[in-house]
């Protein structure tokens, strides 16, 4: 039987369903967005007087422009990532806590905040600490993505050997030592792209901020709308194209810098050098092994006639 452990490897049937299933779905997707672009074309969203408000450059630069609305999104999306990564440590360490008075109350705290809408979070936030429409954004974001990082780093955590932290309480260190010195490291660069790719979920729910009132790029593309409406002509699908474009190149980009981190944190690490300065992967497994365990004090330790080796 070849393949996978999980499945078997597909016959020439399977692959020749597979194929015809793709080629259809393609077909159908291409018509779709046939029908879509001719539905825009008839309701006039390519003319050129839907598009002519973006060679304003006040559209773009101005006090209340584009770029500002956008400089507000990477703003807030910086600091709740910063925010998120802390919170998400501490999260992690609390909840693998020995405690139960600890561990439980944290478990508690964090599966409520998983739980909970991130729009209601900014909308309690906002309403109960009066913080603003751009902290409750923030601290929204920070609480709610801290959650889901927290737990990422704690099923990273559980995931290792059991013997990478009793190797630590056994040289003398204390469990939270451990937990930070040896088990956190590993378990962020197991984790990473999860939490990467939650980091980019979080640029994307700063658009909630819209709701209640942070001036991030929908708002104000919103209001750039309703401004250039009354002095005639309809922009609001052109803006909508602009800000997905906008978006997209964002996500897009960091999308690709997640998959090279991600290729690259998967490569086997170098091996070190030898004392004659070969590489260590050009010595046989089995001769390293023999070296690893060979005791170089073993002739001498051993007593003539013992009859362990040696002569008696």
């Amino acid at each position: 039987m070849s393949g996978s452990v999980l499945f078997d490897a597909p016959g020439p049937n399977a692959i020749r369903r597979s194929r015809l299933l793709s080629i259809v779905f393609a077909v159908v997707a291409v018509v779709a967005l046939g029908i879509a672009v001719y539905q825009l074309w008839l309701g006039g969203a390519f003319y050129q007087d839907r598009w002519d408000i973006f060679q304003d450059p006040a559209l773009w630069f101005g006090a209340r422009g584009l770029m500002v609305g956008l400089g507000t999104t990477l703003s807030i999306a910086g600091i709740a990532a910063v925010g998120a990564m802390i919170l998400g440590v501490v999260f992690a360490i609390l909840r693998n806590a020995y405690s139960p008075w600890v561990r439980v109350p944290t478990t508690v705290v964090l599966e409520f905040f998983r739980g909970m809408p991130v729009l209601l979070m900014m909308l309690f936030i906002l309403i109960v600490f009066s913080t603003g429409a751009y902290w409750a954004v923030v601290w929204a974001l920070v609480v709610y993505n801290g959650a889901i990082i927290g737990e990422a780093l704690r099923a990273g955590m559980k995931s290792l050997p059991k013997g990478q932290r009793e190797s630590g309480l056994a040289i003398g260190l204390t469990p939270l030592r451990t937990t930070l010195e040896i088990e956190l490291p590993q378990a962020l660069r197991i984790m990473m792209p999860i939490i990467l790719a939650q980091l980019i979920v979080l640029l994307k729910d700063t658009s909630l901020g819209y709701i209640v009132g942070s001036p991030e790029i929908i708002r104000i593309g919103r209001q750039l709308v309703d401004f250039y409406d009354r002095q005639g002509g309809p922009y609001a699908l052109s803006m909508f194209f602009v800000m997905l474009a906008i978006f997209l190149g964002i996500n897009l980009t960091l999308s690709a810098i997640v998959r090279q981190l991600t290729k690259r944190m998967s490569r086997p690490r170098r091996g070190g050098r030898n004392l004659d300065g070969t590489p260590t992967a050009a010595i046989p497994l089995s001769t390293r092994a023999l070296r690893e365990i060979k005791d170089p004090q073993a002739e001498t330790t051993r007593l003539p006639g013992s009859g362990f080796g040696g002569q008696g």
